[in-house]
């Protein structure tokens, strides 16, 4: 009995080491590329450490990393279009989940197949008729048509996370603020949305990430570099086979991350509990 035990134990931390090094050495990867000062171009050797470590690619990125645009007006972009469209996906999907969590309506079960075929449907599939509402609008090549475009994106799934969340609020609970004279925005304020903040906050994480990393579709609505994003800026520089050192490309990836990685440490604790626990409410 111990060999197959001890076996089982082998491969499992075996296992967990490889899953490890799946996840830890790209970020080292990036790393190593911010740091190396000795690159001109691209990387012609694999390395674990950097070749001459230096800052000063670290130092050029803050400066004008992307066609003289400064580094703080791509950042500020992309903050912007990020918490800009989670902004818009949360208030806007918040009523329609609450509706579709607690109303019966007819309706209500094709609205929400669609709601969730709307969400596997890849994003270049709303590209078309965005493109032509937000020109007529007149704000297709602005941060804030960009960030529309973003809050679409992110929508279904906050609208379905969201619904799961709400539908774990015990009815009893609305039902006795309303016995206590509270109307239906009073309770859904004082009630059902306090219990639900952890999976809106998730839901909210979702949508900034979307807008945060998303770095092709954007150039079918911006046109200016001024209005051009962090993650936009990165897919440019690689695709446009510049001489550009990899070093300075490293730096820029390495600085994008840092308030993600902010946001899940503040997060962490909300994070880990959904994962583990989830949501257990009804889903008829």
């Amino acid at each position: 009995m111990r060999k197959p035990m001890l076996f089982r134990q082998i491969a499992s931390q075996l296992s967990l080491i490889l899953i490890g090094l799946f996840v830890i050495l790209p970020i080292w990867s990036i790393a190593r590329l911010a740091f190396d000062g000795s690159l001109t171009s691209r990387p012609v050797e694999f390395r674990l450490t950097p070749k001459e470590f230096s800052i000063t690619p670290l130092l050029q990125v803050l400066d004008k990393p992307y066609q003289s645009v400064s580094f703080t007006t791509l950042f500020v972009n992309s903050l912007s279009v990020s918490f800009g469209s989670a902004v818009i996906a949360i208030v806007l999907g918040l009523s329609l989940a609450y509706a579709f969590a607690r109303f019966r309506f007819p309706g209500r079960k094709e609205g929400l197949f669609l709601m969730l075929l709307t969400a596997m449907l890849p994003p270049i599939a709303f590209t078309t008729p965005m493109y032509i509402v937000l020109s007529i609008l007149k704000i297709r090549t602005t941060l804030l048509g960009l960030g529309i475009v973003y809050a679409v994106f992110a929508m279904p799934f906050c609208i379905w996370n969201m619904r799961a969340a709400f539908q774990t609020v015990p009815k009893e609970l609305e039902e006795a603020a309303y016995l206590d004279g509270a109307g239906n925005f009073r309770t859904f304020w004082s009630i059902s949305l306090p219990l639900a903040l952890p999976s809106i906050a998730i839901s909210a994480l979702i949508a900034f990430l979307m807008g945060y990393s998303e770095f092709a579709i954007g150039w079918l609505f911006i046109d200016r570099s001024s209005n051009v994003t962090l993650a936009m800026s990165i897919y440019s520089i690689l695709a446009s086979g510049a001489t550009q050192p990899w070093s300075q490309i490293g730096s820029l990836a390495l600085i994008m991350s840092v308030p993600v990685v902010i946001v899940f440490i503040i997060l962490q604790r909300t994070l880990l509990e959904q994962l583990l626990f989830g949501n257990t409410g009804e889903t008829s």
